[in-house]
């Protein structure tokens, strides 16, 4: 059992960063047991039905309200093709957000973007697409339920993903094994709080045919004692070729994953 002033010095470190990055402090904090109540989810300011998809351009603050789809963005399942809740134009920032259920296909980036302390309650087909961009950012937040992918990388360029809390997830991000244009693309996780669930799930899943390249440090993996969690899976395209760190494709060693 973890000792209690652990949980007591790992919430300072934390907090301390995220008041650093200008971050609310209701993002990644630990807690004493069970270690799958680790992150501390918000609670809404209020809720708000979404029937057709919100554009945003330049910077939109949420203010921690919760969005849910309604109508033709009632959708919570896997199907292809659902149009999101929030659409962000090139360069736009979303923050204080929290996305509930039904949540439809999420937030689609369609340029490059900000996603700051945005949650996911119940992920629908995906949380968030990226497309179109170079460069791409999700900072604090979380996401759970997740019964396919959180994050998927549809366009160019990197996305870079940093104190993050994901939990009852497949994969947390995948770059497109399948899109009608391909591109090498790259991805870097930075102070990741992971829930295991004792099944297998991805932290990320990149096609090594396309050169792709995946960096990950200060991984915290909780709940996961049989190791169920694979932090790089490497495919050619959608067909698994094998898992783990190497000096090309998968850039992490055995010190950047914490097991608690």
């Amino acid at each position: 059992m973890t000792s209690p002033a652990k949980p007591r010095a790992r919430r300072r470190a934390l907090t301390g960063g995220l008041a650093a990055l200008g971050l609310s402090s209701v993002m990644i904090t630990t807690v004493g047991a069970p270690p799958a109540s680790a992150a501390t989810w918000p609670r809404p300011s209020s809720s708000q039905p979404v029937s057709s998809t919100i554009k945003v351009s330049g910077v939109r603050d949420g203010g921690m309200v919760r969005y849910y789809g309604s109508g033709d963005l009632a959708g919570d399942g896997q199907e292809e093709g659902q149009d999101p809740i929030f659409e962000l134009a090139p360069g736009a920032t979303l923050k204080n957000v929290i996305i509930g259920a039904p949540g439809a296909d999420g937030i689609h980036c369609e340029g490059n973007c900000t996603l700051q302390n945005v949650w996911w309650e119940d992920v629908g087909e995906d949380a968030a697409t990226f497309r179109g961009g170079s460069t791409y950012t999700v900072t604090g937040g979380g996401a759970k339920k997740a019964a396919d992918k959180v994050f998927q990388h549809n366009g160019p360029g990197t996305l870079n993903i940093s104190n993050f809390a994901v939990s009852e997830f497949k994969t947390l991000y995948r770059s497109c094994g399948d899109c009608s244009t391909q591109y090498t693309r790259k991805v870097n996780l930075s102070n990741i709080e992971v829930t295991g669930t004792g099944s297998t799930a991805r932290l990320v899943g990149i096609n090594v045919n396309r050169n792709d390249v995946a960096t990950l440090r200060g991984i915290t993996i909780l709940n996961d004692a049989s190791r169920k969690v694979v932090p790089c899976q490497k495919y050619n395209n959608n067909t698994a070729v094998g898992t783990g760190p190497d000096s090309t494709n998968c850039l992490y060693s055995t010190s950047d994953i914490t097991y608690r």
